[in-house]
C-alpha cells in the first residue's frame, strides 16, 4: 500500500466515522471514538480489498474511493446501530448486564429475592 492510498484511507475513514456518528445524535448512540476507529479500519480494509481486486491504489481513483467509502459506511453504520446503550430511568444509560443480587434483601427458601 502506498503512502497516498494510506492517507486517503485515513481521510475517508475519519470523515465517514464522524459523519456516521452524528447521524444518530444524543447520548444513547455510540461514542465518537468508536465510530472513527471503525471507519479507519474499514477504509483500510477497503483499500486492501480494492488492491486485491486489481484496482491501482498507487494513483487516486474514483473506484478506490468508492470502495473505501462503501466499506467504511457499512462498518460505521453497523457499529453505531449495535453499540447503543440501553436507556434507563429518566433517560440515563444503564449497564447491559444486571448487577449482582443485593445481599441486604432477604431471600426465600429457594434463594429468590423478594
Amino acid at each position: 500500500m502506498t503512502g497516498n492510498a494510506l492517507i486517503h484511507a485515513l481521510v475517508v475513514g475519519v470523515s465517514v466515522g464522524v459523519l456516521g456518528r452524528f447521524v444518530l445524535p444524543g447520548r444513547a448512540a455510540a461514542p465518537v471514538w468508536l465510530a472513527v476507529a471503525v471507519g479507519l479500519g474499514a477504509a483500510l480494509l477497503g483499500t486492501i480489498t480494492a488492491r486485491v481486486a486489481g484496482v491501482d491504489v498507487a494513483s487516486p481513483s474514483v473506484l478506490r474511493l468508492v470502495v473505501q467509502a462503501g466499506f467504511a459506511g457499512a462498518a460505521v453504520t453497523l457499529a453505531v446501530v449495535t453499540a447503543r446503550r440501553a436507556p434507563g430511568p429518566a433517560g440515563r444509560s444503564v449497564p447491559r448486564w444486571p448487577a449482582a443480587a443485593d445481599p441486604s434483601v432477604p431471600a426465600d427458601q429457594e434463594g429468590n429475592q423478594r
